[in-house]
């Protein structure tokens, strides 16, 4: 990180403070004087608590967590927006969403609607919809660009938060409160610095103060996320180095071992003696005998058996010649005695 010159701090009007009739008597460690009604504060002071804060900023950012820049004062919003987009960090321009950090699930929903009204537009669905419901979709987006456009990125709870003018963003500075999230910010002569974890007592009312103090501290982060860029390709080296020795060696002294020696032996042990023993034993002797016993004896023995000589004996059964002669007997029998009657009468 630049050293930090008092003068430059001096030509951006850091020092410039309050009307005295306005100020905070907690900020009465960091005010060097008065002159012509307005607080002179301590740029020495301003030096060593910018070093401070940046070195802390500087960790947080190599952590790999995001720090989100607040300033919603007009003379703050471009130079916000142009130094946090500068090291890839979320900040809030416009008006501070209430629950953006207490109510943080709710507001990646209104972040999800905004990605999913750009699916819309690649997909065609878009196109499908009538004339005024583009229009309702259009500014809708419109609308969620502008305060969420910002913290998109931002899949989850900051790592910091950098404020500028703690007396505006009074909200943001409870919520980070609430959730113990580190606070750093400018702090003017009419503010409190109790509220701030690591205050940076300067002129929050001129762009060239604000301009001189981000410009530090973004430094600060963007540092930080070099060193942590540089550890991830020195760990990526590393494994690189690591990966052959570790493919290379055991799977040459592997393959010998397992696949040549201990098959060849096992095929001659289990395949060839026990099936030879076992074929004559089980397939030869049994199967011959069994067919001889039950195929030839019972077949030839069966035929002459089947072909029963009572079947041509039953022919003349059958023809009942006296049967007949003895019906033709007994009515004639019977005539002859009718006639018999029929005289003697």
């Amino acid at each position: 990180m630049a050293n930090i010159d008092v003068k430059d701090l001096l030509n951006a009007g850091v020092h410039f403070g309050h009307l005295t009739r306005k100020w905070n008597p907690n900020m009465a460690p960091y005010i060097y004087m008065e002159r012509n009604g307005i607080h002179i504060i301590n740029l020495y002071k301003t030096a060593a608590k910018i070093d401070e804060a940046s070195e802390a900023m500087k960790k947080i950012a190599a952590s790999g967590r995001k720090i989100l820049f607040v300033a919603t004062k007009k003379q703050a919003k471009d130079i916000v927006a142009e130094k946090a987009a500068a090291v890839k960090m979320p900040y809030i321009t416009e008006r501070w969403p209430g629950g953006m950090l207490t109510n943080f699930v709710t507001i990646r929903k209104a972040v999800k609607k905004m990605a999913s009204i750009d699916r819309m537009k690649k997909d065609g669905t878009f196109e499908t919809l009538s004339k005024k419901e583009k229009l309702q979709v259009n500014r809708l987006r419109a609308k969620l660009e502008k305060n969420l456009g910002s913290i998109s990125e931002m899949t989850r709870l900051p790592g910091a938060l950098f404020v500028v003018d703690i007396k505006r963003e009074h909200i943001a500075i409870k919520e980070a409160q609430k959730l113990k999230i580190p606070i750093f910010a400018m702090v003017d002569t009419n503010s409190d610095p109790r509220d701030v974890d690591f205050v940076i007592p300067a002129n929050d009312d001129a762009s060239k103060s604000i301009d001189k103090i981000l410009t530090l501290v973004t430094e600060a982060v963007g540092s930080g996320l070099q060193q942590r860029q540089s550890e991830k390709d020195a760990a990526n080296k590393g494994q690189e180095e690591t990966s052959p020795k570790v493919d290379a060696a055991p799977i040459e002294e592997a393959k010998p071992k397992v696949d040549a020696a201990p098959l060849e032996e096992a095929k001659p042990e289990v395949d060839a003696a026990p099936l030879e023993e076992a074929k004559p034993e089980v397939d030869a002797a049994p199967l011959e005998d069994a067919k001889q016993e039950v195929d030839t004896a019972p077949v030839e023995e069966a035929k002459p058996k089947e072909k029963a000589a009572p079947k041509k004996k039953a022919a003349p059964k059958k023809k009942a010649a006296p049967k007949k002669k003895k019906t033709a007997a007994k009515t004639s029998s019977k005539k002859e005695d009718k006639a018999a009657d029929e005289a003697k009468s």
